[in-house]
């Protein structure tokens, strides 16, 4: 059974999840489960085209995805953005002192936001139509 969907729906399920934190000020945890929403998604287009990818690199699982279908520069570089949000946004030792909401700002979730918002929704011009 090919599970893509239920991939696709928890990606957006976090996407949704991502808004809220933003709204509320949680901008280190914002950047994270965006990182985790575009994640979830590229997994769905992934199994969606046969392919199991593992990891949490978005850039790697894109350039996987690459040799099957071609995959914008403008994606990719969104993807290293937001590969940068995996770690540091959850643990305090990613820094010399403080914790994660002491680094993260507004703007960074803003940037995440838009870059998660390109991956997916190229991602779903490359996804079967529900039916």
């Amino acid at each position: 059974m090919n599970r893509w969907k239920d991939w696709y729906e928890q990606g957006k399920r976090d996407y949704e999840r991502a808004l809220l934190d933003l709204q509320y000020g949680y901008y280190e945890w914002a950047c994270f489960t965006l990182q985790q929403s575009a994640e979830k998604v590229i997994k769905a287009l992934g199994l969606a085209r046969g392919l199991t990818l593992w990891g949490h690199s978005l850039t790697e699982m894109l350039r996987l995805i690459g040799h099957a279908l071609e995959v914008p520069p403008d994606i990719l570089e969104c993807a290293r953005r937001l590969d940068f949000y995996y770690i540091s946004p959850r643990y305090p030792n990613g820094f010399a002192s403080g914790k994660p909401a002491d680094y993260f700002t507004e703007a960074q979730a803003r940037e995440a936001l838009d870059a998660a918002d390109q991956i997916i929704r190229f991602c779903e011009g490359h996804l079967p139509r529900p039916g």
